[in-house]
């Protein structure tokens, strides 16, 4: 199972990031969506689970949860958007994967046979950082990621 992972789009979805989720089976929003319009586009790709953020404050992206847990393809998935808000703890808990966002720097790391995945951000360059999406590949004993830089 492919999962894409998009966070801080900011009220802008760029087409390079739908060809880039296209094909997944899932997609996960790790907040500061910024218009709930963009659930909507991502929703015709694949299922969305969606967390809000910092920026989502009104309209229908302050009704998302600030965290998430689901379980994808026999994997628990946990979704924070700034890692320092993370409320639980993800070895306690039994954790695959912990998708954060927030920072705009996309990260792969491993804990503990935890995967730490920041995908990024999908939205407005932001300094020098990169317009990142991520696959994360569920079909392994151990959850894979990718970080995909889109062109634009």
């Amino acid at each position: 199972m492919i999962v894409g992972v998009i966070s801080d789009t900011h009220g802008l979805l760029r087409p390079e990031a739908i060809a880039a989720l296209s094909g997944v089976q899932h997609i996960l929003h790790a907040g500061d969506v910024g218009d709930h319009e963009i659930l909507k586009a991502l929703a015709e790709i694949a299922p969305v689970t969606a967390i809000r953020g910092n920026i989502d404050t009104s309209g229908e992206c302050a009704n998302l949860p600030a965290t998430e847990a689901l379980e994808l393809n026999g994997n628990l998935i946990y979704m924070v958007h700034a890692i320092e808000d993370m409320d639980i703890n993800p070895f306690a808990a039994g954790v695959k994967v912990v998708i954060s966002g927030h920072s705009h720097k996309p990260s792969i790391t491993e804990r503990n046979g935890i995967l730490f995945l920041n995908p990024g951000a999908a939205g407005r360059k932001r300094f020098s950082l990169p317009i990142t999406v991520a696959h994360l590949q569920l079909d392994s004993a151990m959850p894979k990621a990718e970080i995909i830089a889109l062109n634009v």
